[in-house]
């Protein structure tokens, strides 16, 4: 029998983050983060300040609810409520696996709403995760796939199961292209000067084709700022 891992959850209804604004979001104990991502220890945002801290306690089952409350939360929000999942933390299931039966759940108790994520759960080898983060798209769940650098982004995009974010060298300013003369949108909330943040924005949680690039930020953005450079 194939182990399952069900996540912790701790939601926050309304987010004191300036970047993404009085939205609801969520953080998702860390054993959902796929082996597979190279940030994982090695220059990932969430890992330190206070979110790391907040982070650390979700993990350890200090804070949070379990995965039916968790639905329930979800479920029960405003007709067309905009909210994030995973302000850290992954899709759910095992390491590098996407749990098909937790995220049909976590789509169904979506529906009516505007959820959107992100997923660094490896889709390009992985036939059954590309096709779960491809359901979850069509069913009105958005699951941004993350790219580790402009090319990855590329072979993302070629798999047209979703939307793709993109990881940018720490100095990076403004739009730019993939090799492969794709869109890239920086993320206007990473924008010195500009007011932006996600309740205003939206466009993560969008079906799109351009790409939205972010700088690499937080306290190792050295380390994960080399590896966007690929």
């Amino acid at each position: 029998m194939v182990k399952r891992t069900i996540p912790n959850v701790h939601m926050t209804l309304v987010s004191s983050n300036r970047k993404t604004g009085k939205i609801p979001v969520t953080t998702t104990s860390a054993e959902s983060c796929p082996s597979a991502c190279p940030f994982k220890k090695n220059g990932c945002y969430a890992d330190g300040g206070p979110l790391g801290m907040h982070w650390l306690k979700v993990t350890k089952r200090q804070r949070g609810e379990n995965w039916r409350l968790f639905l329930g939360k979800i479920a029960g929000l405003p007709e067309g409520q905009f909210w994030r999942h995973n302000q850290a933390g992954d899709l759910p299931g095992l390491d590098n696996n996407i749990d098909g039966n937790l995220l049909r759940q976590l789509t169904k108790a979506n529906a009516g709403k505007r959820g959107f994520t992100y997923t660094h759960k490896p889709v390009l080898k992985n036939a059954k995760n590309r096709q779960l983060v491809q359901k979850a798209n069509k069913a009105g769940f958005t699951v941004n796939l993350s790219a580790n650098n402009l090319r990855e982004a590329d072979k993302l995009a070629e798999l047209n199961i979703g939307p793709v974010v993109c990881v940018l060298p720490v100095d990076h300013k403004g739009n730019t292209e993939t090799p492969k003369g794709r869109k890239v949108v920086q993320c206007p909330a990473t924008i010195d000067g500009k007011d932006a943040r996600c309740d205003s924005c939206q466009l993560c949680q969008k079906q799109r084709s351009a790409i939205v690039g972010f700088p690499a930020h937080g306290a190792s953005k050295r380390k994960a700022g080399e590896i966007a450079k690929g």
